[in-house]
């Protein structure tokens, strides 16, 4: 028994539909490829020996790779990062720059500290001693509102800013008191992400409403 056009205009838009949730599935496993290209192109980085800090140092040389730098602290200049979560806890990241030998400046990204409300804390208890040694990860500058505006910062600041942020990482030697609490990032996870499964729905959808319209069609011709 042949389709009526009502019957055959359904048809054509759930597999006009389908196909796009197909396409979209497609689209999904493509940026998981994109993705873990990065992530090897970023893990063969972070393989690499540190890159010692200087003034001549370009972000994109900095970027994912481990970075070693010298310097004194300047707490006057540290501003907060807020808000910053950490296993399900609220509080603050401590950006501090650090004056190299060379007369240029970075920021670190000590590391995390509690707050109740994310936004305050005391952050003369969080000091550590003045000259430092910093093992981490070279990253981008934050884009958060405030007083971690980089460009803000650099402005307030007596000597020029390197345009990267260093996270400072858990294997640096900590000269912070263990009781003060100040916890350093972990390195960021390089991870698949949601493509896989958004792929698999998509294409689930696909499949249901083919089927889905065959059946009621079939239903409604019976």
């Amino acid at each position: 028994m042949s389709l009526d056009r009502r019957d055959l205009a359904g048809l054509l838009a759930a597999v006009v539909l389908a196909a796009g949730c197909v396409r979209l599935g497609f689209w999904q496993l493509d940026r998981l490829r994109q993705r873990r290209e990065r992530n090897a192109v970023t893990r063969a980085a972070r393989a690499r020996p540190p890159l010692e800090v200087t003034a001549a140092l370009a972000a994109d040389s900095a970027r994912d790779r481990r970075l070693h730098a010298r310097g004194v602290y300047d707490y006057a200049g540290e501003r907060l990062w807020r808000p910053r979560m950490y296993e399900g806890a609220p509080g603050v990241a401590l950006i501090t720059p650090l004056k190299l030998v060379d007369g240029e400046g970075v920021l670190v990204d000590r590391g995390w500290a509690p707050s109740p409300d994310a936004y305050h804390v005391d952050q003369r208890a969080y000091r550590e001693s003045d000259t430092a040694d910093v093992l981490g990860i070279g990253m981008a500058a934050p884009r958060a509102p405030g007083d971690v505006d980089p460009v803000r910062l650099r402005d307030s600041l007596a000597y020029p800013l390197l345009p990267f942020v260093i996270q400072q990482l858990p294997s640096d030697r900590p000269t912070v008191r263990p009781s003060v609490g100040l916890i350093r990032w972990p390195p960021p996870e390089l991870s698949d992400g949601p493509h896989l499964s958004y792929a698999i729905q998509w294409f689930s959808f696909a499949v249901i409403i083919v089927v889905g319209s065959v059946a009621l069609v079939r239903s409604q011709r019976r």
